[in-house]
């Protein structure tokens, strides 16, 4: 409901979960529901393969208003705790 494209779009059902390891904070997996997915999965299969930490992908650059800012805000939680929009 947070994600300002789904509000735009009408279409506010889904989720994206971030499972990345406790001290490093490599991202280990990450799943996906709601419309859509299939186009923002390729973030993650790119973080995944390169190493990419939730600090990492946290601190990134997202565009605005898009669905994959979800991804940012799931690793902002991962991160830190807490995510800008909730």
């Amino acid at each position: 409901m947070a994600n300002s494209r789904a509000r735009v779009n009408n279409d506010t059902a889904g989720f994206i979960k971030v499972l990345s390891a406790k001290k490093s904070g490599r991202i280990l997996g990450v799943h996906i529901l709601g419309p859509n997915a299939g186009e923002m999965i390729h973030e993650s299969v790119v973080a995944m393969e390169f190493g990419a930490t939730d600090y990492d992908i946290a601190n990134l650059s997202h565009a605005h208003p898009s669905l994959s800012e979800a991804m940012m805000e799931a690793c902002r939680d991962a991160a830190f705790g807490s995510a800008i929009h909730f």
